[in-house]
Parts: C-alpha cells; sequence; structure tokens
C-alpha cells in the first residue's frame, strides 16, 4: 500500500501524515503551503516528515513517481465564514482541487480515493441523529463546495472504477487547531488560557458532535482496507453537547472563574447536530476512543505558544 496525501501541511492533515507514517504506512504528503499550519510543520518537521509542495489542482500534468494505490484528499479551505464572503476561491481550490486529484488518480491507477467531507453537507437537520441518507442541503459555500466533491467522487468510482470512500467529519478539534479556521473549542480555550471568557455567538443552545482527531485519524486508517465501492460514512462521537455546556466545562476543566461572554448568531450557523455513526461502526469498525472531557483536558495541557 502506497498512500497519496494532499494536504499534509494543515490540521488533519499532518496528525494523518504522522499516524500513518508511525504504523508502517508508506505516506507521500503534498501540499501548496499556501494556508499551512505552523504547529503542524514543526510537528512533521520534529518527526523527520517532509511535505512536498504541490498544488492538487496542477496534478494531472505533474511528472510524479507513480505506483501509488491510495490517495487520501484532504485539501481544502475550510473557513465557512469566508466562504460566504468569497465563493469563488471555495469552488476554485475545493472543487477545482477535488476534479484534479481524481484525474491525477485516474491516470495514475490509484485504486482508492478517500475524500475528507464534512457535516457541512447536511445544512440543518431534518431529524437527529443525522445519518448518511439524510437529505443534502448546505446553508454556505463551503459546504456546497463539499457536495460537490461528492458527487464528482462519485461519478469518477461509477464509471472509472475508482474505490470511492467518502468521510462525513464532523466538529473535529484537537492540538495544532489555530489560526483563522480554529474550531471552537480551541477558540474557547485560547481565551481561557489567557485569562479572558470565551465568547459564544447566539445564544448558545446550539448543539455540536465534538470528535478528537486522533479518532478521525484512526477512521480514515480503517478506510484504507475497507472496500465495498463508492460509501459514505459519518464520522463523529455520535454525542452531541450544547455550546454553553461546553464553554462551561472548559471554564471548569481550567479552574478559573469567568462566566461566557455573548454575540451575535453568525450567518450560515446550524442549530443542531449530532451525528448517527452505526454505519461506520458496523462496517469500518470504527470506535471513538477519547472523550470530549478527556480530550479537552488534554488541550488545557499543551504548552502555548
Amino acid at each position: 500500500m502506497r498512500i497519496l496525501l494532499s494536504g499534509a501541511a494543515g490540521f488533519i492533515g499532518g496528525h494523518l501524515y504522522k499516524y500513518l507514517v508511525d504504523r508502517g504506512y508508506d505516506v507521500v504528503g503534498i501540499d501548496n503551503f499556501s494556508r499551512p499550519n505552523r504547529y503542524i510543520l514543526d510537528m512533521l518537521r520534529e518527526s523527520g516528515l517532509d511535505v512536498l509542495k504541490v498544488d492538487v489542482r496542477n496534478l494531472p500534468g505533474w511528472r510524479f513517481e507513480e505506483g501509488f494505490t491510495n490517495f487520501i484528499h484532504l485539501a481544502a479551505y475550510i473557513d465557512v465564514d469566508e466562504s460566504m464572503a468569497k465563493p469563488e476561491i471555495y469552488f476554485d481550490n475545493n472543487v477545482g482541487g477535488t476534479s484534479a486529484a481524481l484525474e491525477y488518480a485516474r491516470r495514475a491507477g490509484v485504486e482508492k480515493f478517500i475524500f475528507a467531507s464534512s457535516a457541512a453537507v447536511y445544512g440543518e437537520p431534518e431529524y437527529l441523529p443525522i445519518d448518511e441518507g439524510h437529505p443534502l442541503r448546505p446553508l454556505s459555500p463551503y459546504g456546497y463546495s463539499k457536495v460537490l466533491g461528492e458527487q464528482l467522487l462519485e461519478m469518477y468510482s461509477k464509471v472509472y472504477g475508482i474505490d470511492g470512500i467518502v468521510l462525513r467529519i464532523f466538529n473535529v478539534y484537537g492540538p495544532g487547531q489555530s489560526g483563522g479556521y480554529a474550531g471552537v473549542i480551541s477558540r474557547f480555550i485560547d481565551r481561557v488560557s489567557t485569562g479572558e471568557p470565551p465568547i459564544i455567538y447566539g445564544d448558545g443552545l446550539q448543539t455540536r458532535d465534538f470528535i478528537h482527531v486522533w479518532d478521525v485519524c484512526i477512521a480514515f486508517e480503517k478506510a484504507l482496507t475497507y472496500e465495498s465501492g463508492y460509501s459514505v460514512f459519518n464520522i463523529a462521537s455520535g454525542k452531541s453537547i450544547s455550546i454553553n455546556e461546553l464553554a462551561n466545562l472548559i471554564i471548569k476543566l481550567s479552574g478559573l472563574d469567568l462566566e461566557p461572554l455573548y454575540s451575535d448568531a453568525r450567518p450560515g450557523d446550524i442549530r443542531q447536530s449530532r451525528a448517527d455513526i452505526s454505519r461506520a461502526r458496523e462496517a469500518l469498525g470504527f470506535e471513538p476512543s477519547i472523550d470530549l472531557e478527556e480530550g479537552i483536558r488534554r488541550l488545557l495541557k499543551e504548552p502555548k505558544s
């Protein structure tokens, strides 16, 4: 098994790169370095891992060493707010990048293509928990870009015989999630670590299903050995927590006496989210291993740069 991994300088991609190499997989990581994660790059450098500077949009014409059996595609812009303001760059980078990656995979004879999708494809849920058969009604250009990526993979799977797997990742968190793309947990912890209260957008009653990046890496590894044609899986904890409860949990674990601050709700922000992960459990043998409180404890112990 030889793996080409795009987005290897990003948050999930970098953790996955190290995770797979540590387990003996032959992995080549690529990234265009337009938005590198410094924490991740330092982590990879300390582990002796290099990331090649390659833009997936240029892959079809790339003269590169062959022999890849698997392609894990994580390269994407992921900021929902930015996608609302600049939809054109999200369709160019995310949809164009996925199309080019798939075309490279077809030409290079890649057998399996694993696509990192998102819970954003569902939009506001009609029912909970959300299973993979739920209607796809995204509320942002980012979410639409992931729907289009899934559809491209389904077409390449059916027409060209590539074994396609979609992992719809819910709210992932973990060490190194920083900068403009930081998730709510990282933002809350960053503020609490400096003695400032978390800022909640809206009334805080909205719920999310959080999953640690380590468990996301496990899910990708399990997908590498799954064979059943085009398949879609939710990757999440299967549990939800309100943003109010999350803020108070982080404050409690920090040992500080703080009260959350509230600001206006953000456009494109869904109200409720909780995944049905029974398909991933049954087909992939996937089971989350780090519960939310333990994951937050670990992050609070992380050294601050």
